[in-house]
């Protein structure tokens, strides 16, 4: 039975018309899956469906999700997750989804990650998941601190200019918590395999979006985050300077450290929308 499946032409020129022919005719894709974004049940029999192509150095593994969770998209990731997947595809049967197992990480451990062309090499991020309260709804949330001031490329001076080149990229300055920031069109974050893998930003050159940040290995999130991600679509970024934030172990303390960053005209923020969508 033919499939209703969305294989985007990235996808189609990773896998070929003939492949790509296949699945759309039902020959070589599962009617049911679980989705490698939310990780609940699918049926491409029933519901509009992704393929999503996960590419490492070496292997490629074609996946699945709801349309309304992720868009038909090629996904690189290292070698190592790749092969994480395919020997839990193993594990549990050829018709399940892959997945790439990670441990389990406390939510609010910070991932110092390097940055693309942004930071000096002295200086990582950190990066921190969580749910926000705006407005008497939780919104997935993503905060942002260096460990150390942020020069301006090309410069040698001593002072901080993480804030400034954020807001040069269009995120807006914020003094309260009050409202959901606007969307930043061109910026996106991807979340697959039920993980947060990275922020995108518009490719200077033209073409597929260029990672801002990357996480060296997925960031384990919850499922409230996710399920908070996949219902808006969206998720929104705070960025605050070196010394802003810090670790916090509870959303509550979060939430406080950045009312005050913004209270003291160090936060600036974006809604990005999910996966590039």
């Amino acid at each position: 039975m033919p499939r209703m499946l969305d294989v985007s032409d990235e996808v189609r020129a990773e896998i070929g018309d003939e492949e790509a022919a296949r699945l759309l005719a039902g020959e070589s894709a599962p009617g049911s899956y679980d989705c490698t974004s939310c990780r609940t049940p699918g049926d491409s029999e029933q519901e509009r469906t992704s393929t999503v192509l996960f590419i490492g150095d070496e292997t490629a593994v074609l996946a699945f999700a709801h349309a309304t969770c992720l868009p038909s998209q090629v996904v690189q990731v290292t070698e190592e997750q790749l092969q994480g997947a395919v020997r839990s595809i193993g594990a549990v049967g050829a018709e399940s989804q892959p997945q790439v197992p990670l441990p389990q990480q406390p939510q609010h451990v910070q991932q110092p990650q390097q940055p693309s062309n942004l930071v000096p090499e002295q200086a990582v991020l950190g990066v921190t998941s969580g749910l926000v309260l705006i407005q008497n709804e939780l919104h997935p949330a993503l905060v942002v601190e260096p460990t150390a001031p942020v020069a301006r490329p090309g410069t040698l001076g001593s002072g901080d200019d993480f804030l400034p080149l954020l807001i040069e990229q269009g995120f807006m300055p914020l003094t309260e918590l009050a409202a959901v920031p606007p969307v930043l069109h061109g910026w996106s974050v991807l979340l697959a395999a039920g993980q947060l893998h990275a922020v995108l930003q518009p490719n200077p050159n033209g073409g597929r979006p260029v990672a801002w940040w990357q996480a060296h290995q997925p960031l384990q999130v919850t499922d409230g985050w996710r399920a908070a991600a996949n219902k808006h679509q969206q998720v929104l970024m705070f960025a605050v300077p070196v010394g802003s934030v810090g670790r916090q172990p509870r959303e509550d303390l979060m939430r406080d450290a950045l009312d005050k960053a913004a209270a003291n005209g160090k936060l600036v923020a974006a809604a990005l929308p999910l996966a590039g969508i």
